[in-house]
């Protein structure tokens, strides 16, 4: 039996969008319907459904949330690297590290995808905290999808990542590792430990008491619509100590957003 992508009609992804909206937040935008038919046809042959009622019965009747959870995955693009914009990660080593001076110190990478951006966060604290094994130092990384959060457990990439660290020291965190394949690499084990990773759907609260020092929620926020990102930006900074740090995409600046934030440079503010 074909899968008929004619068998999605406009009401239904009216639908679905309502179903992501209100569990994730993602605001799937009308201009955004062809994305929608391809990514839901590729969640439906996954699931060896070929009707589009038939997969939104299984999703109104899934009282455990594994399946909202699994189309929420598939409706969002997971695109990453390591360093990725790493002006944020310059800054933060030349000019943020150096202030952190407390014995205690707490890191966020909210939306962390597969690992890439807490495990780059991770290797420039090691090479650049002075006394961080003397030192509590965490970095909290969550993520809604909890199939990206298992590629982040088992912290094992492409042998091409090496090439993305800037700096030679940094190569050395990127560990040869067979794994039964070639040409991969898995994170150090003194990176990995400053690591917690654990499933947090950011629309919904959040068990951490705060004592942010930096919170790191890039190319995120351009899945939510106004009124959403004004509630998670107010969120943030009532979780961030003062004086604490907030990093968001350089295509998400906060100027359309009401805020207290003092701006810093581009993407980064303040508390």
């Amino acid at each position: 039996m074909e899968y008929d992508t004619t068998d999605l009609k406009p009401q239904q992804v009216q639908r679905i969008s309502e179903l992501v909206y209100r569990a994730a937040g993602i605001n799937l935008k009308q201009n955004k319907e062809a994305l929608v038919r391809a990514r839901l046809m590729k969640r439906l042959r996954c699931l060896g459904i070929h009707r589009v009622a038939d997969y939104l019965d299984l999703i109104e009747n899934d009282s455990g949330g594994e399946e909202i959870g699994c189309l929420i995955d598939v409706m969002t693009t997971n695109k990453t690297s390591f360093f990725r914009e790493m002006e944020h990660f310059s800054f933060l080593r030349d000019s943020l590290l150096p202030q952190l001076t407390a014995s205690r110190l707490r890191f966020w990478s909210a939306a962390c995808s597969s690992g890439e951006e807490p495990y780059t966060l991770a290797i420039v604290l090691r090479e650049h905290l002075a006394g961080i094994d003397a030192r509590d130092v965490r970095i909290l990384a969550t993520d809604i999808s909890r199939g990206v959060l298992e590629k982040a457990r088992q912290a094992v990439y492409p042998q091409a990542v090496v090439q993305e660290a800037p700096l030679p020291q940094y190569r050395k965190y990127f560990v040869s590792a067979n794994h039964g394949r070639s040409g991969v690499v898995r994170i150090a084990a003194e990176a990995q430990k400053l690591v917690r990773l654990a499933y947090l759907n950011l629309m919904e609260p959040w068990p951490m008491k705060g004592g942010f020092q930096v919170i790191f929620c890039r190319n995120v926020m351009i899945y939510f619509d106004r009124p959403t990102q004004q509630t998670l930006i107010q969120r943030f900074w009532d979780i961030l100590e003062d004086g604490g740090y907030l990093f968001v995409g350089h295509s998400e600046g906060l100027s359309a957003i009401k805020h207290r934030f003092r701006y810093v440079r581009p993407a980064v503010y303040r508390k």
